[in-house]
């Protein structure tokens, strides 16, 4: 599906500048803001639903159907974007959470250590997704 494909563009880029701008205590209350907890909320769910989704109808291609391989060129971006809105969800849930021992939180904070390079991994991602398109890793 098209829409997925422009959706998985959007929200990878969207999401690395999230990522890689935003500071832990720079949340701001204003209704329309980048730094907004409900809008990194609304990302990283809409990043990690459009990944699954990616993974699940990949774009074919013609050089993919020749070979038989239809699900390389959508693999990456798709990994990007859970990582992505998994990075997003645990940054709300560390930033409301007073408590933080078990195996969720490590998982969260291994993910927000390497922010910055989660965040050029997406931009890159997104770049290579939207020039090249159907013809990455092929």
């Amino acid at each position: 599906m098209i829409q997925l494909y422009v959706l998985s563009i959007l929200c990878n880029a969207l999401a690395g500048y999230v990522l890689f701008s935003f500071k832990e205590d720079d949340f701001e209350n204003t209704p329309i803001s980048l730094n907004n907890p409900t809008f990194h909320l609304a990302l990283g769910i809409l990043s990690l639903v459009t990944g699954v989704l990616k993974i699940l109808s990949p774009i074919p291609s013609s050089i993919d159907a020749a070979r038989g391989v239809l699900i390389i060129g959508d693999l990456i971006p798709a990994a990007a974007g859970i990582i992505a809105g998994l990075a997003l969800i645990f940054g709300l849930y560390r930033q409301g959470s007073s408590f933080g021992t078990g195996k969720l939180d490590q998982l969260g904070m291994n993910l927000l250590a390497f922010r910055k390079p989660i965040a050029l991994g997406l931009f890159i991602a997104a770049l290579s997704h939207f020039i090249l398109g159907e013809l990455i890793l092929l």
